[in-house]
């Protein structure tokens, strides 16, 4: 079901936000599947696709923007499940992490692919605009979360 007229006619802020909502909400609940949670799922997927030298816990943390108490928890967690690993390599004081073959075998059926596969039905004009809009409100946000001191 549309929610927008898309015959011209200006979008209202508000409609957007909902759709928005929605559209994360349903990027979420698929995040929740194969014995994962979303935020494991998102670790996951970072170890796979960082830099070697910016695999650690800490990395993570300043990657998601979040505390570095909840994703260590989220790291063990997935150490425990086999899916990630301590690499033998340090950066300096930070334990890096690495993905292990089971954590891949888990990757190829990632939930994100169903989201992949929408946005690749979009134009590459399309993506680009998206990308544009959706980081400029996500900056929005993290800096009105910064001036609350809601987030580091």
């Amino acid at each position: 079901m549309r929610q927008f007229d898309m015959t011209g006619k200006a979008i209202q802020a508000e409609a957007l936000a909902r759709l928005i909502e929605q559209t994360s909400r349903a990027i979420h609940s698929r995040g929740h599947s194969d014995g994962l949670f979303p935020a494991q799922w998102t670790a996951l997927r970072y170890f796979a696709g960082a830099d070697p030298t910016r695999c650690s816990a800490t990395d993570l943390a300043a990657y998601q923007g979040m505390a570095f108490g909840p994703v260590s928890r989220t790291v063990r967690t997935l150490i425990a499940k086999g899916l990630i690993a301590k690499s033998a390599t340090r950066q300096g004081r930070l334990e890096l992490i690495e993905v292990t073959a089971e954590g891949r075998t888990l990757l190829a059926q990632d939930p994100m692919a169903d989201v992949v596969e929408a946005l690749k039905g979009l134009s590459p004009g399309d993506r680009q605009v998206l990308a544009q809009a959706l980081e400029t409100v996500m900056l929005r946000l993290q800096g009105a979360d910064s001036e609350d001191g809601l987030t580091p």
